[in-house]
């Protein structure tokens, strides 16, 4: 049953796929007011399938009635939007092994504040090579409602180390294991045992944990 409460507005609109698609579903989305806070094109051929997540002060119900009635439109359905669905999400990267134990520290952490109410999940990606690390670490700032990132390896630095540096600037939350590099040394946090450095990071970004990076005395533990 979906939340009719729950912010954004989250619906899926089917039509016919091809130029001007997209145009004419933002045309009635902002002649009511809606501002898109997320769209996400799922499909595009044979038939365009488009997820949106939007901001609306006024009638919801008769904005999606609009786009239901448009010519190019087969069904649209309001859906749970993907922050009530899937939350905070967590990302950890880098070697095999490491990633692992970090996800398990951070699975396990996220299912006890799930449980108590919370929306945190957990996206996990083996990565090895300084441009392929730096290219994925920028790319966490673009990913819809990702909070945190892992870095776990044993040595990371060079264009990672500055690619750290600028998510971080972005407002991303970035811990690092204790590994050889100068990685930790841009990190806001750094953990040498890699299932506690998932379980600290969740308790960093859940509001049901009574945990806050900026009142530790030490960044390194």
């Amino acid at each position: 049953m979906i939340d009719e409460s729950s912010e954004p507005t989250a619906f899926e609109v089917i039509g016919n796929a091809g130029p001007g698609f997209l145009a004419s579903l933002t045309t009635v989305i902002a002649r009511h007011g809606g501002d898109i806070t997320s769209v996400q094109i799922m499909e595009s051929r044979p038939s365009s399938r488009t997820y949106f997540e939007v901001e609306i002060t006024g009638d919801a119900a008769s904005m999606l009635d609009e786009l239901r009635a448009l010519p190019i439109v087969h069904e649209v359905k309001r859906v749970n939007s993907m922050q009530k669905i899937y939350g905070k999400r967590i990302i950890i990267m880098g070697g095999g092994a490491q990633v692992g134990q970090v996800a398990i520290g951070a699975i396990s952490e996220a299912d006890r504040h799930n449980i108590r109410g919370e929306h945190i999940s957990v996206d996990t990606i083996p990565l090895v090579g300084e441009k392929p690390l730096a290219e994925a670490v920028r790319a966490v700032a673009r990913l819809p409602r990702a909070k945190a990132l892992v870095l776990a390896g044993s040595l990371m630095g060079g264009e990672i180390e500055q690619a750290v540096r600028d998510v971080r600037a972005q407002g991303l939350l970035v811990v690092s294991l204790n590994m050889a590099g100068s990685v930790p040394e841009a990190a806001d946090l750094v953990v040498t045992d890699p299932v506690q450095a998932g379980v600290m990071t969740v308790m960093a970004v859940a509001d049901t944990a009574k945990f806050s990076i900026d009142k530790l005395k030490r960044r390194e533990f």
